[in-house]
């Protein structure tokens, strides 16, 4: 059950506004920022996170702190990793100002795509930090490297559950020998199984966005026994040439045509079929070949 905790004061479009003209922002497409200043908008991530009381969760890309404040009314442990110096050093006023319980919140400056060289920032209130929870509002331009840089260099985390561009959350949760099912599919796949969300608005966003968003949330799975960098080798080859037979698009992999093929008859996968046909279990499979 979801608790609001009393003393939590969400931002509204007019706050985000005021904080931007106060911190001399304005929101660039380099950093792929679109504020959030919907209090129904930020409570629907969080409620669709699942997050409640307690719970350590990651945020990355907080912005001006829209989301941080909805996790942070549930009763919830926040550590942010925020790439934007202006941003970071203003979000603990702004939590500060707006939540009554601040010493649950922390917030660390660099790049999320370098997460596994830097340590996250651990909450006054604990003594240690172990994310169970990834809940964010992605960049659209970094959202597939964050997803997956996250999920490999945070084994504790067992739900990720992030806004994105509609087109990326599609190709997320695609399944296999569907339109869009490719490269982010399977890599994910790896990892987690993926359901595409609820759409958001692109109204509730400043600026608004020329493209859609939804929420998608992944599910921690047992890691497959193989070498993942070897089985992303051929994931990355299969997807390669992805209207060219597995026969000749695993060609430059494995050495050869009819090294390929014999590796993929080893594998039980017909060399015909295309890449976009396979499952994660079918990549390990053929990786596993010697």
């Amino acid at each position: 059950m979801r608790i609001h905790v009393a003393g939590t004061e969400l931002l509204t479009p007019g706050d985000i506004r005021v904080l931007s003209a106060k911190l001399g922002i304005t929101p660039t497409k380099t950093l792929g920022q679109n504020f959030v200043g919907d209090g129904g908008t930020v409570r629907k991530i969080v409620s669709h996170a699942g997050v409640s009381e307690d719970d350590h969760v990651l945020e990355i890309g907080p912005g001006l702190g829209s989301l941080t404040l909805a996790l942070l009314e549930t009763g919830a442990y926040v550590s942010a990793i925020e790439i934007d110096r202006k941003l970071a050093a203003a979000l603990p006023e702004t939590v500060g100002e707006r939540h009554d319980r601040p010493e649950r919140f922390a917030v660390a400056e660099f790049d999320a795509l370098k997460i596994a060289d830097h340590e996250l920032a651990v909450p006054p209130a604990l003594e240690s930090f172990t994310p169970t929870y990834l809940v964010a509002n992605l960049p659209y331009n970094v959202a597939v490297p964050a997803i997956l840089t996250a999920l490999e260099a945070l084994p504790t985390l067992r739900v990720v559950d992030v806004m994105v561009q509609l087109e990326v959350a599609e190709r997320l949760a695609a399944p296999p020998g569907s339109r869009t099912y490719g490269v982010p599919s399977v890599k994910t796949a790896w990892y987690a199984e993926a359901t595409r969300g609820p759409l958001i608005s692109r109204s509730v966003f400043w600026p608004v966005p020329n493209v859609d968003s939804a929420l998608v949330r992944f599910e921690r799975r047992d890691q497959p026994d193989a070498d993942r960098a070897e089985v992303f080798a051929v994931i990355d080859a299969a997807f390669s040439q992805r209207r060219k037979t597995l026969r000749q698009a695993l060609a430059g992999w494995a050495g050869s045509p009819a090294r390929a093929e014999e590796k993929l008859r080893a594998a039980g996968i017909d060399p015909s079929q295309r890449g976009e046909k396979l499952t994660i279990e079918d990549f390990v499979a053929i990786a596993n070949v010697r």
